[in-house]
């Protein structure tokens, strides 16, 4: 079977250099908030092209470490989209503030900006923009939208690890960029790990006292914090996989280009939009339409291709969401992208052979 994600098929090689990061970190006696979490908050803020790096403890909590650090809360609307991992929306409400769903463009996942404009009330304080599948398209209309607006623009970089566009990397667009080093993630640990980049100063001074109780020195809380610290031993395990990410990125991009220059089958099965330019796009997840998605799932089963469906629920149809401001033109585009997206494998273990089995596969569908 090719799976999604194969971690046991990673090079020997950094299996044994993490096992020696793990282990200099025991050694060390020093677990959480030390030199392992400071040199990675460094090192992953300059590849982001940003003056600051915040540690937390998953991408969620980037988000909400992110809105409350801007004072965005209770009484306040932050607009994102319903095709999210349901983290994304979770972060703005354990900020206190309230999520306000606008549609998508079903060519590409992202949301569309004529949806996000009808959705911009007086109680409008940012824009949360989800990097959807490893993808940044349109990022100057995006910063000018806010900019016109006066609201922020927070960017869910979960999927978009160092992917690029005019010259910069997801994340360093808006006042901030949230991060998620979950094991899947094109840059992930072997647990929960998360970061909020910035370039504000004061704005990652105050989120280091929020991740850490809203303490200022040993003992001292000047405000109301949660516990939310990246810990040493996740931290020198990403140092260790950092230098492996260039290499890994470049692969899931062949990958993509073999899967756009083979897939044939376009009666049944569509891509979606290229991206508007090679490093844009760094496919944490490569996402077809199939009308018959259970039936593909079926046929992909059978030739021994495991896919996947992310996100087959969006949030304003899940319980605690049903409720959720929205587009008042409602979100069909999501609705509709939700019934059809299938993902399959684009992972830097892949083979050349598996790559062309899982053409073979979906041509034959």
């Amino acid at each position: 079977m090719i799976l999604m994600n194969e971690f046991k098929a990673e090079p020997q090689e950094i299996r044994e250099a993490t096992l020696t990061a793990v282990a200099r970190v025991l050694e060390s006696g020093w677990y959480v908030l030390g030199k392992e979490v400071t040199d990675f908050e460094q090192q992953w803020a300059a590849l982001c092209g940003v003056q600051h790096g915040v540690g937390v403890g998953n991408g969620m909590d980037a988000i909400e470490v992110a809105l409350r650090a801007l004072d965005i809360g209770p009484g306040d609307e932050v607009i994102t989209t319903p095709m999210t991992a349901f983290a994304s929306v979770l972060g703005i409400h354990r900020a206190g503030a309230k999520a306000v769903l606008a549609d998508i463009d079903t060519h590409t996942g992202l949301m569309n900006m004529d949806s996000v404009k009808r959705c911009i009330t007086p109680r409008t304080k940012a824009i949360l923009l989800v990097h959807l599948y490893g993808q940044i398209r349109d990022m100057q209309a995006w910063v000018a939208l806010c900019h016109e607006h006066k609201i922020e623009l927070i960017e869910d970089c979960a999927q978009a690890h160092y992917a690029r566009i005019d010259g910069k990397v997801a994340g360093s667009f808006g006042r901030a960029g949230a991060y998620s080093f979950y094991p899947t993630k094109n840059l992930g640990c072997v647990g929960d790990g998360g970061m909020m980049v910035t370039s504000d100063t004061a704005l990652a001074e105050r989120a280091a006292r929020l991740r850490n109780y809203g303490q200022s020195v040993r003992y001292s809380h000047p405000e109301l914090g949660l516990n939310s610290r990246l810990d040493e031993i996740q931290a020198a395990i990403l140092k260790v996989r950092l230098a492996w990410m260039d290499e890994f990125t470049a692969r899931r991009q062949a990958i993509a280009r073999q899967y756009r220059e083979g897939l044939v089958n376009h009666s049944k099965v569509t891509l979606l939009a290229a991206p508007q330019e090679d490093a844009a796009h760094v496919y944490h997840l490569f996402v077809l339409h199939c009308q018959d998605r259970e039936a593909f799932l079926r046929h992909m089963t059978e030739h021994k291709v495991q896919a996947l469906i992310h996100y087959p629920i969006p949030v304003h149809h899940q319980p605690p969401c049903l409720d959720i401001p929205r587009d008042p033109q409602g979100l069909r585009q999501s609705e509709a992208h939700a019934a059809t997206c299938v993902s399959i494998p684009c992972h830097p273990q892949m083979s050349d052979t598996d790559v062309a089995a899982v053409l073979a596969a979906i041509n034959a569908y």
